[in-house]
């Protein structure tokens, strides 16, 4: 018995002595991240809500206004309301490190709050213990790890609102993560330049979103999230118009051997269908890999960005980690 109960506080102080290494990292980073800031001239500092525990940067007044929060949940987005500070709402799933900054950046620019060429102060760390271990300064657009097209094609598409393909790759990023009943699944969501699309594609299936009102069938309507992650497991892509109205879902894309592109190795019909429809086509593509789980964004004919699934061995990885 005394034996068990040395080995436990052995753990404890163990527990304890982790505890205070990561308050005291995420002090370090919090006092050197204005000056990291400055001195990159960055026009954006990002941070992960759920990882600061006091939920608020501590910045002098100057460069307040740079600061954008991350959040995933809802009761974030209205403490953030309530604070009057910028955010940005990312998919609520676990993912790695570099994951949290692509797709923080990816949604930075859609909404215009960044541009390409900009600097650009990450600070992450873990949502479970409200601390913070990683600070990444990257220019976007110059590091393919992080984002990978060209200067050209990192704006939406014309007609194309930002929070249609936020939901999109929230949507997108579950698949990857969960799959559908257990079971891994491969997706394709095409939003934009609906006319053009539709021209390039036919049926594999009865369209199951015909004949309904346009109200009913808006990918921004909460009640339809699980409606479309049951659709995903049919064949074929989901059309999607710009204000987030489904035109449909199982659809063939005629488009992958009209075009000439390079891709990397190992992306299959899915990809190259993605690639073909937004070389085409002014819209954007976002794919999820069913034998990795890794969601893809395509515009122009590129690869824009790749959100790799969070993996585990064998333990279970906290959320946000």
């Amino acid at each position: 018995m005394a034996e068990a109960t040395n080995t436990q506080i052995s753990r404890d102080d163990k527990s304890e002595r982790q505890s205070q290494t990561a308050r005291a990292i995420t002090q370090a980073l919090l006092k050197h991240v204005v000056g990291v800031a400055e001195l990159s001239n960055a026009s954006a500092i990002f941070v992960y809500v759920d990882a600061l525990e006091d939920k608020i940067l501590p910045l002098p007044q100057k460069i307040k206004s740079k600061a954008c929060y991350i959040t995933r949940t809802v009761g974030e987005d209205q403490e953030q309301l309530n604070r009057g500070t910028n955010f940005i709402r990312v998919p609520n799933v676990p993912l790695s490190r570099l994951g949290q900054v692509k797709v923080a950046i990816f949604m930075a620019l859609s909404k215009g709050f960044i541009k390409a060429g900009d600097t650009v102060v990450f600070l992450s760390g873990l949502a479970s213990t409200g601390t913070l271990d990683t600070l990444i300064v990257t220019q976007v657009g110059r590091e393919y790890e992080i984002f990978s097209s060209s200067q050209n094609n990192v704006s939406l598409p014309r007609g194309v609102r930002p929070e249609v393909v936020e939901r999109a790759i929230d949507i997108a990023t579950q698949l990857g993560a969960e799959g559908r009943e257990g079971k891994s699944v491969g997706a394709l969501f095409v939003i934009g330049d609906t006319d053009r699309v539709c021209s390039m594609t036919r049926q594999l299936v009865i369209n199951p979103f015909q004949g309904y009102p346009r109200e009913e069938r808006n990918i921004l309507d909460d009640n339809l999230v699980e409606t479309i992650k049951e659709f995903s497991t049919i064949d074929g892509a989901f059309i999607i118009h710009g204000d987030g109205i489904i035109e449909s879902c199982g659809t063939y894309l005629k488009t992958a051997s009209q075009v000439e592109f390079e891709l990397p190795r190992g992306l299959g019909a899915r990809h190259h269908s993605a690639a073909g429809i937004t070389s085409l086509a002014d819209c954007i593509a976002i794919t999820v890999s069913e034998s990795t789980g890794t969601v893809t964004v395509f515009r122009g004919g590129q690869i824009v960005t790749e959100i790799e699934r969070q993996r585990s061995i064998g333990v279970k990885i906290p959320e946000g980690q």
